[in-house]
């Protein structure tokens, strides 16, 4: 996101494609580990309906610790997935995006002048709600680390949490990495395909 960003802004659009196509291929892989991938990283385990996630957020207002969680909060799966959707719509609107001049998005061709303008606006709109969601993000990983004491930022890592001594928590189920790779290399295809088709 990063790269995206910062070439955009420097009209370095050729980096900026490149990096908008690692994305897109980073969040297919993502939607897939979601549903086959380890324990944690499955939607099932930490996509919870609103009453959850309401309940989780009021339990943070009460002094004392909860159930220790070892992936995402109610909270956190929630910003999982407004992440994951405002990214999608990011990344795909790309693929349609032209600035009229110099640059189209690969699938531009494949698209109607209504539809190219429409997607272009949207993907120069999206890009502020991105920083806006990582600075919302960045900012509540730092409240758990500075108020509750929890590091989310290790886990985030090493894909490994430490719970407190005598938790009632069971080990979560890995999926191996063999399958992950895997998994990547198939939504790199899978982009890599799409591309050509413009």
């Amino acid at each position: 996101m990063a790269a995206a960003i910062v070439t955009a802004k420097l009209d370095r659009m050729d980096v900026h494609m490149l990096a908008g196509k690692a994305i897109l291929a980073l969040l297919l892989f993502r939607l897939v580990w979601g549903l086959i991938g380890s324990q944690t990283a499955r939607f099932n385990d930490f996509v919870k309906g609103p009453r959850a996630v309401l309940a989780y957020a009021a339990g943070l207002l009460r002094p004392g610790k909860g159930r220790p969680v070892l992936g995402h909060n109610p909270m956190g799966g929630l910003m999982v997935l407004v992440l994951l959707a405002v990214l999608m719509a990011q990344a795909i609107s790309g693929l349609f995006t032209s600035d009229d001049i110099l640059v189209d998005g690969p699938l531009v061709p494949l698209a109607t002048s209504a539809t190219v303008k429409g997607l272009s606006t949207l993907h120069r709109l999206v890009a502020d709600g991105i920083l806006v969601l990582i600075g919302v993000h960045v900012a509540a990983v730092l409240v758990y680390l500075v108020v509750k004491k929890e590091n989310l930022i290790r886990p985030m890592i090493t894909g490994r949490k430490t719970v407190p001594t005598g938790a009632d928590v069971a080990a979560p189920k890995r999926t191996p990495t063999a399958v992950a790779v895997a998994v990547l290399a198939a939504a790199a295809g899978v982009v890599a395909a799409v591309v050509q088709a413009g």
